[in-house]
């Protein structure tokens, strides 16, 4: 290879007439039927297997991102099979491409948030009283921004997110409350002292606080928000398939819907 070619490699995987290779690793005699996919989602990532916590972790974020029900993203989904139920892709496609700053995204945006704060206090084992002062100046200029803090509130779950708690126990059981986590416990009470509102924090939230502790970074992190909910959207167009709706959401909207003449 000439020098000018250098730059045409990757480390993630290859094949060959007689072998598949991951990472690393031969796919069909080292990782099929030793691994899981939460695993091989960790390795094919971060480069190595994860440990027993991180495991745990990885998987409880994936598991917990699945699905939420007729969200905006399984709705487009829907009407997208309903429009073209030739394309499987296309429904799929339609459905992640919502995944932005109000759905499935703020599991990014928590996770720089965070990220940036712990910049700020440059020791990730910083007293709380420092990490408690960097993360009121965050809070403070979000909100003076007009913006809102990512990973707190719910449009359903307004007192608490049920996968919220459950995230911290799996955390703390396994070893793997890191700084991310703790941290976002610190600026959900920032911002009840600042606007005198309790918000819970969501469960893409945590999810990203989470994923932070685990190493990714906040630039990748949404990658695994769309690895979980591919699944959810996968199980809705199954029931899609059986059970259609989403004529009936169409013709549903076009009966309510009342035309107002340009003025």
């Amino acid at each position: 290879m000439t020098p000018e070619e250098a730059w045409l490699r990757t480390s993630v995987g290859t094949s060959d007439a007689d072998s598949i290779t991951v990472q690393g690793r031969d796919l069909a005699g080292e990782l099929m039927g030793k691994v899981s996919f939460t695993e091989l989602a960790f390795l094919l990532v971060r480069g190595r297997l994860p440990d027993a916590g991180q495991t745990t972790m990885l998987d409880a974020v994936l598991v917990s991102l699945a699905d939420h029900g007729l969200t905006p993203t399984v709705i487009a989904a829907r009407m997208t099979h309903t429009g073209a139920p030739e394309s499987l892709q296309g429904a799929v496609a339609a459905g992640l491409l919502g995944a932005g700053d109000v759905f499935l995204g703020v599991v990014e945006n928590t996770a720089r948030l965070l990220a940036d704060i712990l910049q700020e206090v440059d020791d990730a084992e910083a007293d709380e009283e420092a990490l408690r002062a960097a993360a009121d100046a965050a809070v403070r200029s979000l909100l003076d921004a007009g913006r809102r803090v990512p990973g707190l509130g719910h449009p359903v779950h307004k007192i608490e997110d049920p996968r919220t708690p459950r995230m911290y126990e799996l955390a703390q059981g396994a070893g793997q409350l890191g700084p991310h986590l703790r941290l976002l416990r610190i600026v959900a009470d920032v911002h009840k002292e600042v606007t005198g509102r309790a918000l819970p924090i969501n469960g893409a939230g945590v999810a990203g606080a989470a994923l932070a502790d685990l190493g990714f970074k906040a630039d990748i992190v949404r990658g695994f928000a769309l690895v979980a909910r591919t699944a959810g959207l996968v199980g809705h167009l199954a029931e899609e398939m059986e059970q259609p709706i989403g004529l009936k959401l169409y013709g549903d909207v076009e009966q309510r819907a009342q035309y107002e003449p340009p003025k």
